[in-house]
């Protein structure tokens, strides 16, 4: 099979590591980039390019037989800040783009489960957006106890879709999924460890120290057997399939609608959204 061209990718770091089989690297270390097209230099942000990227980085990783175990992980302050308010803007004012975008975010939620590799996330600081969608389906999440994360739809104006109604449920309960989707409450990684959101919660300093081990620990045991569990578990994503949908299409809907406007003006104004209430 024809090596797969990393170097295409321009909002992600991708280098190897780990277990070597012969004589390449099996694990691959993806780092989405704070500094890349899109980015603000503090947070890796999903703009036009990085969130076709992160969408498309699954299907790479799926077609490379050198690739035994992927890990995600972020830069700068923190795991992912989230879509880049440009990018959003664009949705709001444009079919043609907010069509794209829609099957990116499909393709980007499908793509993570269907990729035959195991996968491990390593969340450090904010995690929102659709780093956060990668971050929570990877097959193994490890959060810093410090992290932040939150599924900030509904603040922006919007359904929350991605990832939200296919994993979150299965993961924390309906309860919990509901409080926080609906209200946009920000969850630590110790928090999210409590409730069953993410696999692990570790200290700050060992996060990426605690990722490796298990990406090596992926990469060095039966290839079929891991990877055959791992298609079997996601059997209870799949049958989630229909659910997702709704939700993604009810969140782009949304776009073009009233609320994303005062949303999007609310963030950039760093000021509270005002939908319809007074005061």
């Amino acid at each position: 099979m024809t090596p797969v061209d990393y170097s295409r990718y321009q909002t992600l770091n991708i280098t190897r590591r780990g277990p070597s089989v012969d004589g390449t690297p099996s694990v691959l270390d993806i780092q989405m980039r704070a500094d890349g097209p899109g980015g603000n230099g503090k947070l890796p942000t999903a703009g036009h390019e990085g969130h076709w990227e992160l969408c498309e980085i699954w299907r790479d990783v799926g077609r490379d037989d050198s690739v035994r175990c992927a890990v995600l992980r972020g830069s700068g302050m923190g795991f992912s800040g989230g879509g880049d308010l440009a990018l959003v803007q664009d949705m709001a004012t444009d079919f043609e783009v907010r069509t794209r975008v829609w099957k990116e975010a499909r393709d980007l939620v499908y793509n993570v489960i269907n990729c035959d590799k195991p996968i491990v996330s390593a969340m450090h600081g904010p995690a929102v957006g659709a780093g956060l969608v990668a971050g929570l389906l990877a097959d193994i999440s490890i959060a810093a106890k410090s992290a932040k994360i939150v599924d900030g739809h509904t603040r922006l104006g919007v359904a929350a879709g991605d990832h939200a109604a296919i994993v979150w449920p299965l993961l924390c309960g309906m309860a919990k999924a509901k409080y926080y989707l609906m209200l946009c409450d920000p969850i630590s990684g110790e928090e999210a460890e409590r409730i069953g959101l993410v696999s692990l919660a570790v200290d700050d300093a060992a996060l990426l120290d605690k990722a490796y081990e298990v990406a090596d620990r992926l990469a060095a045991g039966s290839q079929t057997a891991i990877r055959w569990t791992k298609y079997s578990l996601n059997n209870w994503l799949r049958q989630a399939g229909p659910a997702f949908d709704t939700s993604l299409a009810l969140e782009f809907m949304g776009f073009g609608g009233p609320d994303v406007r005062e949303g999007v003006a609310s963030l950039r104004e760093r000021r509270p959204p005002r939908y319809g209430v007074d005061g």
